[in-house]
């Protein structure tokens, strides 16, 4: 189904010339609220009754081009695998003339008052059902690394965040589009201690874009805590920088998964990074 349709990109959704990254992962918490009406289970009836509703446990999505201000966007959703508890949602993100844009996996669970995951009701888990597509895209990072070299000469970093409420959502837990916000922070502030600035290497470039990306959500970010993210770069090349993720607070993880940043041009389209954006993250 079509869960958002010829929506223009709105200034807020922008940095620089481009959509943000994390405007990528709002779009699909959108369209998930779209879907979970249309199935009538709702986002709303969820929390009302004291639940975390969809909270996601796997995502991974594979950018071809970002959109431009002014441009249109429309989602298409459809589920791709039921369980009894678990739902997979494909997202595909195009422009006004059906250009892909995004391409989206997602694994969904609502998490129940006691923590544990609530079985989907039958008639909903059926409709769902009756509704999956057969499609499999290929989407997040194309392999696996092993991780760092074996002189582990690539950069690591870290930094911390306050959560508080302009991070929080509707169920008092960090905001699904803050997690990429705060790997961004993250990273801008490693550029700061090798003395680079972001405006001077943009030019007529935009790097570090998150481009691929799988995520895995072991547990939520409640409000008042203290969230770390440290990030260990696993690969740089001039299209890639491959960085590990993890997110965590009181000692437990509670994200992790890997992240490739690419390179784009003023148009959107993938282009290879310049040297000197790549200087920061090597030996």
């Amino acid at each position: 189904m079509q869960t958002i349709a010829d929506r223009r990109v709105h200034f807020g959704e922008f940095a620089g010339p481009l959509a943000h990254g994390a405007s990528f992962f709002d779009w699909q918490l959108i369209s998930t609220q779209e879907v979970a009406a249309a199935f009538d289970y709702s986002f709303a009836e969820i929390l009302a009754d004291g639940g975390i509703p969809y909270a996601p446990v796997v995502v991974a999505t594979s950018v071809e081009r970002y959109p431009r201000l002014g441009e249109t966007i429309s989602v298409e959703t459809v589920p791709r695998r039921v369980g009894d508890s678990s739902l997979e949602l494909v997202y595909e993100i195009s422009d006004r003339d059906g250009e892909r844009l995004a391409t989206a996996r997602m694994t969904h669970v609502t998490i129940g008052p006691d923590g544990a995951a609530l079985a989907l009701p039958e008639e909903v888990r059926t409709a769902f059902a009756d509704a999956r597509v057969d499609r499999n895209p290929s989407v997040g990072p194309a392999t696996e690394p092993d991780g760092n070299d074996e002189t582990g000469a690539l950069a690591s970093f870290s930094s911390s965040f306050e959560i508080r409420s302009p991070h929080i959502e509707g169920a008092e837990l960090a905001y699904f589009e803050e997690y990429p916000r705060f790997a961004d922070v993250a990273l801008e502030r490693h550029l700061e201690t090798h003395d680079a600035s972001l405006d001077d290497l943009r030019d007529e470039k935009e790097p570090y874009r998150i481009r691929d990306w799988r995520w895995e959500f072991k547990a939520p970010v409640p409000f008042e805590t203290t969230l770390q993210v440290d990030c260990d770069v696993l690969e740089v090349s001039d299209e890639t920088i491959r960085i590990a993720h993890e997110l965590s607070s009181d000692g437990r993880t509670n994200i992790e998964g890997i992240t490739e940043y690419g390179c784009f041009d003023r148009s959107g389209a993938p282009v290879e990074f310049d040297e000197a954006m790549l200087e920061p993250f090597e030996a």
